[in-house]
């Protein structure tokens, strides 16, 4: 039996992973965070819950054993990437990280008003709009400070807890179609936009409405990556698990 792979996951670039190394006759060990209720699970075995910190990490690939690790997280979980680099140094158990390009080089880049963080998301609004779609995610709202006094429609996946009397919430799960997006925002009367530079295709339409319909569209930049190596693509990393298990 080749060895296991432990996988970071949580994202759609994660699951296809598990998918073709699991048709290559590889173990495979998805590790997800528990953030979100009823997740696509993938294929191979799967564990929930956070491993407590680099310490943890440690511990567990001392134990284990992985050929290798592969940080397949969002581009936006800083901190359990900073947690693998860490762990794996410590353990010389060898890392990847796979993660899609971001949207900086999209042909519509220049058109957005792009910011270091969820603490300039707000204040960016200001001065762009009255009625916004949020969809920097659950975990950030609170960085929305004073406008949890106004409304807002809010998409998340998950409810939040607490959410302010003044805001709409919408939990629903994509992908969307750009048919959708655009509809959404007009039966909201949106006239501004706030995201993360999540990348890839999945989440593309609704700045594709955004555009088509004049809405100023905010994005937050992405987080300083680790020092690892790091590729773009499922084949690509596919491959480098290939030559280590």
């Amino acid at each position: 039996m080749t060895s296991s792979i432990l996988i970071l996951g949580g994202t759609a670039e994660a699951r296809s992973l598990a998918d073709a190394l699991t048709d290559c006759g590889t173990r495979v060990l998805s590790s997800l965070a528990g953030r979100v209720q009823n997740p696509v699970l993938p294929a191979g075995e799967v564990r929930v819950g956070g491993f407590g910190g680099v310490d943890g990490l440690a511990r567990w690939l001392v134990k284990n054993r992985p050929a290798a690790v592969v940080d397949a997280t969002h581009p936006f979980a800083a901190n359990i990437s900073a947690n693998a680099v860490a762990a794996c140094a410590r353990t010389r158990v060898p890392l990847l990280r796979l993660e899609r390009p971001g949207w900086s080089e999209h042909t519509l880049a220049d058109t957005w008003r792009w910011v270091d963080d969820m603490e300039q998301v707000c204040q960016a609004m200001e001065s762009l709009g009255t009625r916004p779609l949020i969809t920097t995610g659950r975990q950030g709202l609170d960085h929305y400070g004073h406008w949890r006094e106004r409304w807002a429609l809010v998409r998340v996946v998950d409810p939040p807890e607490n959410p302010p009397a003044a805001w709409e919430i919408l939990c629903r799960r994509g992908p969307f179609d750009l048919d959708t997006e655009r509809r959404l925002m007009r039966e909201h009367d949106i006239d501004v936009l706030t995201t993360k530079d999540s990348g890839g295709s999945l989440t593309e339409p609704k700045l594709r409405a955004a555009h088509d319909l004049g809405v100023p569209v905010i994005i937050v930049r992405r987080p300083t990556p680790p020092e690892v190596d790091v590729v773009n693509t499922v084949d690509a990393a596919t491959r480098w698990v290939l030559e280590r298990a």
